[in-house]
């Protein structure tokens, strides 16, 4: 299913927080098509580069504030729906700083739907992760998988905002669409392993410095794919609801860096492995991650990129980005 089968929105004014970044500078595009857009983002973790060429777009707005200001959120104007992406997403540093995850991702979210609430908005699409689910003893891992017992506070964080989600489509009859993200890679990323390798071959083209065995395995989604399948599932969800969106392949971090050094042309590079924690990258990484998407599937949606290929085509993308920005 291509992006032109996608039933998107349409006619609709549309609230995209952290429209600014990665994933949401990709999903303003496709909406901007047919709808009024607002970006919301306070451009700490990407300044404004990849919206700038929707500023002459007489259906695009864009917000500087933060989903933590709770009287800017509460001076928004009403929209039709909510797109909420914005969030920390420094997975990594969360043990180091547990309470910005906090702040950010769990009250944050609180803001918005207490802004949802008051302007009486009737649905939010949410940004989740796959790290609510923890070291999950089940791969793939499926929807209704439990209990819950994520290892980061990214992860415990996004747990909590999916559980006030939950809450108020009860008590406010709000729609509530949680998508629990695999990794996702592509055009416009700023963070992530493709990038980090990427910024560490450009320092020095002799080794790379590989965080944990290089064995960890993971699922890894086109940003393209991700954006497809979310508002593929909105057009078709009237009620709320959780899916998770990945791939049905995994993809190791050893690979991922033979991806960038051919990417760059790089021969004989050192791999060093930092063994890290149990072959962890870091405290607090899940080793082995995949999402169960036969509920997704069951949809008629198709991914356009197995996850070795989505990392594939993320290399050449960051490689080009990142020589010209």
């Amino acid at each position: 299913m291509s992006k032109l089968d996608i039933q998107m929105p349409s006619g609709l004014d549309i609230l995209v927080t952290g429209g600014a970044g990665f994933i949401g500078s990709n999903a303003v595009e496709l909406l901007l098509n047919d709808n009024r857009v607002t970006v919301l983002d306070n451009l700490r973790n990407v300044d404004d580069r990849f919206i700038r060429k929707f500023r002459e777009n007489h259906n695009f707005r864009f917000i500087k504030a933060d989903i933590t200001d709770k009287p800017a959120m509460d001076s928004l104007s009403r929209h039709d729906l909510i797109v909420h992406l914005a969030a920390n997403s420094d997975v990594r540093g969360g043990s180091e700083d547990p309470v910005t995850d906090f702040r950010i991702n769990s009250e944050g979210t609180m803001n918005i739907l207490e802004y949802m609430r008051k302007r009486d908005i009737p649905r939010i699409m949410f940004a989740s992760s796959s790290t609510v689910y923890g070291e999950a003893s089940v791969l793939p891992t499926p929807e209704t998988y439990g209990p819950y017992m994520p290892i980061s506070t990214y992860g415990a964080s996004k747990m909590s905002a999916e559980g006030f989600i939950s809450a108020y489509s009860h008590y406010y009859g709000l729609t509530g669409l949680i998508f629990r993200f695999a990794n996702i890679v592509g055009i416009n990323s700023t963070h992530g392993v493709i990038f980090d390798f990427i910024n560490k071959l450009k320092k020095d083209s002799r080794k790379l410095e590989i965080l944990g065995d290089g064995t960890q395995r993971k699922s890894y989604l086109h940003v393209s794919d991700c954006v497809g399948a979310m508002f593929h599932v909105n057009a078709l969800s009237r009620s709320t609801d959780i899916y998770n969106l990945g791939n049905t392949s995994m993809t190791s971090v050893r690979k991922i860096a033979d991806y960038v050094t051919s990417g760059l042309k790089l021969r004989n590079v050192e791999f060093m492995f930092t063994g890290g924690i149990d072959g962890r990258g870091w405290k607090g990484d899940v080793k082995v991650a995949q999402l169960g998407i036969e509920k997704l599937l069951s949809t008629g949606w198709k991914n356009r990129y197995s996850s070795d290929e989505a990392v594939e085509v993320a290399v050449k993308e960051a490689i080009g980005q990142m020589g010209t920005t």
